[in-house]
């Protein structure tokens, strides 16, 4: 079966694309290597979307594909992509569930978060160790946690579990945030929530869960421990680009132009796991959107 477009990833990028093209009638196939919805879906609370004061990130990733289902948009998921092959003007996307032929493809596969790359990181995953606030918040209700990193994913994480936990520490490697100012003043106003500034996690110990972390002052290179139950991580974002085969920064994130064009005739990128100057879910809406509508007109010239 020949689709007009295959779109990789199932976050609000490619949710919108995936509305914009089938409002436009073309035959399209959604790919998502887990659950439709994205990243949003472990987003406890969402209030800089236009038109919702305030929602969560699950049931706004839910009105989008619902609204994508409304168009009849065909969705997979469990499928990870592999990589993209061309035949002339075919694009082969090779999947865990088998290969899709399309006229274009666009890659919205977003981002993963970041590891941090300290001792024990890895060895107390799951047993301590959390990239997601909202999936594992529940397990540390009344203890104390250590949340790492001074963007907006640390700042709004730290606060959501201040709901659970008895006191958050943020440790960051600067000596101010880089979130936005409202989610600043948030933080700073609560009363769970402290911060060490200056300081980077060397190691997280313990014996059978974490029970510490030992840091280290930039400025001072002094060490010193805090006794935590857990450690949230949240360090900065890899992009989910591997199996793509066009133009990259350094980072791995898609080059693509003010169209969503890549460097490759027929691929488009949208979202988070392209280069941009902002990742928030109206620009990745915004993103989607423009993919798709060039996904038509370059049909349109085949």
């Amino acid at each position: 079966m020949l689709y007009d477009v295959v779109i990789i990833g199932g976050g609000p990028a490619g949710l919108t694309a995936g509305i914009y093209v089938k409002r436009a009638m073309l035959k399209a196939l959604l790919l998502e290597r887990t659950g439709v919805g994205g990243q949003i879906i472990i987003t406890d609370l969402v209030e800089n979307y236009p038109g919702f004061l305030e929602i969560s990130g699950a049931d706004l990733a839910r009105k989008f594909e619902e609204h994508a289902q409304k168009f009849g948009l065909e969705m997979q998921s469990m499928a990870e992509v592999s990589g993209i092959e061309e035949i002339g003007n075919i694009k082969i996307v090779k999947t865990t569930a088998g290969d899709f032929e399309a006229k274009t493809a666009i890659i919205a596969s977003g981002t993963t978060p970041k590891k941090l790359g300290a001792k024990g990181e890895i060895e107390f995953t799951g047993r301590g160790v959390s990239y997601c606030a909202t999936c594992d918040g529940f397990f540390f209700r009344d203890k104390v946690v250590v949340v790492v990193g001074g963007g907006d994913s640390a700042i709004t994480e730290a606060i959501y579990l201040t709901k659970m936990a008895k006191k958050v520490i943020i440790v960051h490697r600067r000596d101010k945030l880089r979130a936005e100012k409202i989610n600043q003043e948030h933080a700073f106003a609560n009363p769970k929530i402290s911060f060490v500034w200056d300081s980077i996690v060397e190691e997280i110990a313990g014996k059978n869960t974490v029970e510490k972390v030992i840091i280290k002052n930039v400025k001072t290179n002094a060490i010193s421990e805090i006794n935590t139950d857990g450690v949230f991580i949240y360090v900065g974002l890899i992009p989910n680009t591997a199996f793509a085969n066009v133009k990259k920064d350094e980072r791995g994130f898609i080059v693509a132009n003010d169209r969503m064009e890549t460097s490759v005739r027929g691929i488009f990128a949208a979202g988070d796991c392209r280069v941009t100057p902002l990742r928030q879910i109206a620009t990745a809406v915004g993103d989607g959107a423009i993919a798709a509508v060039s996904s038509e007109k370059y049909i349109e010239g085949l």
